[in-house]
């Protein structure tokens, strides 16, 4: 298993974006940006904290939001 890279906030949201995730302003607070997703019948809500290192608890926690495995998002970047 690839050991997961120490990422910013705008890396997380470059991939997300390409993902097909969109910004959702009004669900976002603060210093966190809310990303939405949506796929058949499923609604994916992911919230990015906007930090220069992403702890990687976060970073995995994030990962699940998306639906993606560490592999996934390695290859994304």
């Amino acid at each position: 298993m690839p050991k997961l890279p120490v990422v910013s906030s705008k890396q997380v949201i470059r991939v997300l974006q390409n993902l097909g995730f969109e910004y959702a302003p009004k669900r976002g607070k603060g210093s966190h940006r809310a990303f939405v997703k949506k796929d058949n019948n499923k609604t994916h809500l992911v919230i990015v904290p906007d930090r220069k290192e992403i702890p990687k608890g976060t970073l995995l926690s994030i990962l699940e939001q998306a639906g993606l495995t560490k592999e996934e998002f390695i290859k994304l970047l």
